[in-house]
C-alpha cells in the first residue's frame, strides 16, 4: 500500500546513518519480540505476508517515531487478536499489569518441542518457493513495464518502479502472491521475475548514477510487455 511504510526511491530523507558495531539487539524486550514472531510464524498463527501488512496499518507518525520491533511488536498483537487467538481485553490487561508492577514475574511454559521448532524455522528460514504449474508469461531479455497501480492493500510492488520500463534479467521460478496471502485469500502462486531498470529510468538523469542497473524482483501480475 501507499505510505510511509513505503519510502524506498524517495528524496531529500538525508543519508542512512549506520550505527557502528551495531548490536543484534539493543534491549532485552526485543528478544523477547524475535522470538515471538517465530513461535507465531512456527504454529502458523499468522504467514510472513499478514506480518508485513500488518505493519503497513500503524499510523504514520507511529511508524516513523518507533523502533524496529515495536513495529513487529505492532502486527504481531493485531495478527493475534484479529484471528481471536487472544482478546484485545486480555492484551490491555496485561500490558497494564507490567506498566503498574515491571518488576512483576514473567510467566514462564517450557516447550522443548516448540523450541526445536523454533530454531529449526529460524536456521532455515521459511521459503516461499511452489511447485511451477504454469509457464512464464515473460522471458529473459524480454522488455517489460512495472504497472502502474496503487493497491490498497499488501503488495511488494515498489512505488518507485511503478510505470517505469526495464528488461527480464533471470525467471526465478514460482513463488507465493504476497498481495492475496497477506489478505487470506491463498497464496495463489506465480512466476516471479529480476527485472533490470536502467537508473536513469527510476531517477532520471540528472540523479542517476552513470552506467548504473537496479535489479528488482517483481512477481508476473506486477509486469506488462513494454
Amino acid at each position: 500500500m501507499n505510505g510511509a511504510h513505503d519510502l524506498g526511491g524517495f528524496h531529500g530523507l538525508g543519508r542512512v546513518q549506520r550505527e557502528e558495531n551495531e548490536p543484534v539487539f539493543h534491549s532485552e524486550w526485543e528478544k523477547g519480540v524475535f522470538a515471538l514472531l517465530f513461535a507465531t510464524l512456527g504454529n502458523g498463527l499468522i504467514n510472513v505476508d499478514e506480518f508485513r501488512f500488518g505493519i503497513e496499518q500503524m499510523h504514520p507518525a507511529y511508524y516513523l517515531s518507533s523502533r524496529y520491533y515495536e513495529h513487529w511488536l505492532f502486527t504481531i498483537e493485531k495478527g493475534l487478536v484479529e484471528k481471536g487467538i487472544i482478546s484485545k481485553e486480555e492484551l490491555d490487561a496485561r500490558a497494564r499489569r507490567y506498566r503498574e508492577d515491571p518488576q512483576a514475574q514473567l510467566p514462564e511454559r517450557k516447550d522443548p518441542k516448540l523450541a526445536d521448532r523454533m530454531a529449526a524455522l529460524i536456521k532455515r528460514g521459511a521459503p516461499c518457493t511452489r511447485p511451477s504449474v504454469v509457464s512464464p508469461r515473460f522471458a529473459v531479455g524480454q522488455p517489460v513495464r512495472a504497472k502502474n497501480i496503487n493497491p490498497t492493500g499488501h503488495t511488494r510492488l515498489a512505488r518507485y518502479v511503478r510505470g517505469k520500463r526495464g528488461v527480464i534479467h533471470k525467471v526465478h521460478g514460482t513463488f507465493v502472491t504476497p498481495d492475496t496471502n497477506a489478505l487470506g485469500k491463498g497464496e495463489n502462486p506465480q512466476p516471479v521475475y529480476s527485472v533490470a531498470f536502467p537508473a536513469w529510468e527510476l531517477w532520471g538523469w540528472d540523479s542517476a548514477e552513470p552506467n548504473e542497473t537496479i535489479y528488482v524482483d517483481l512477481w508476473e501480475s506486477y509486469l506488462e510487455p513494454a
